[in-house]
């Protein structure tokens, strides 16, 4: 498991682009056969990938500190790849692409399998301490809580859906969706960026065509800074830092989120007059 250190703004201002990229970029999400996950010590969010050839366990380890995965904490899964299935104890749960899964505190055997090894299923998850337990959830594209915001002329326009809120599949800390951004649009979150100092967030970029690149924005609103984003990598953001960005052309990105309250609205609007 990777560990990834907290970090306060004014040491960021002075961070060289490599020690941004390695604070705060997760990359090699999925490998072929492999769990892997990267611990964030800014609210303890785990960010992890797993990519089945044949049926892997999700497992706790040292830096838990606890005897399985979820016996302190609650899990959000969503699958970008093929067809997938993950078992929870004696329930299955069938997962297509950009399905979406709840797993609640206390569940001990966790277990991701691909319907077709040739073709795996790629599980994007994140992992938040939890103080109650949920039941488990499996929730579709189709079915949540979905918001079209934006306009052609801020080259903005997206589909926001909510996964994991207190209106949908319900959780002790952990709110996660994603968010398309349609065809002819490059910007996420912009205008105007925001940040909440209530909560940390994740974004997790993909549908990224190869040669296509994505500037992630980030770091205190006088004091910008950015991190040039591949297809299949997570930018981990503190609460102090703004989290936005602009591709060089349409993708989805799913962002996830732990604090002091779910409330989605709970969010500190920054100026544009104020950016530097």
């Amino acid at each position: 498991m990777d560990i990834r250190q907290p970090a306060n703004p004014t040491d960021f201002e002075s961070y060289t682009t490599e020690r941004i990229r390695r604070e705060f970029l997760v990359q090699d999400l999925f490998v072929p056969g492999s769990v892997k996950l990267t611990y964030s010590y800014i609210d303890r969010m785990v960010v992890g990938g797993i990519c089945p050839e044949k049926p892997l366990v999700l497992e706790g380890g040292k830096e838990l500190g606890t005897d399985f995965f979820l016996e302190r904490r609650e899990l959000g899964v969503i699958n970008i790849g093929a067809a997938g299935s993950v078992q929870v104890e004696d329930q299955t749960f069938g997962l297509a692409k950009n399905d979406g899964l709840y797993v609640g505190q206390g569940i001990k055997d966790v277990v991701f399998s691909s319907h077709n090894p040739a073709e795996p299923a790629r599980f994007y998850l994140l992992s938040a301490p939890a103080h109650k337990a949920y039941p488990s959830q499996r929730v579709t594209m189709g079915e949540v809580e979905s918001n079209h915001i934006g306009t052609p002329e801020q080259c903005n326009v997206r589909v926001l859906k909510k996964y994991i809120h207190p209106d949908g599949a319900r959780s002790a800390n952990l709110v996660m969706g994603l968010t398309v951004v349609e065809s002819g649009n490059v910007w996420n979150s912009m205008p105007p960026c925001h940040t909440h100092a209530r909560r940390m967030e994740v974004y997790f970029y993909y549908d990224l065509k190869p040669d296509a690149v994505l500037f992630h924005l980030m770091g205190e609103p006088e004091r910008t800074r950015h991190i040039v984003v591949r297809n299949e990598q997570a930018v981990i953001s503190p609460s102090w830092s703004i989290h936005c960005g602009v591709g060089t052309g349409s993708y989805t990105f799913i962002w996830g989120m732990i604090g002091d309250n779910q409330t989605f609205t709970d969010m500190d609007a920054v100026p544009m007059s104020v950016l530097k």
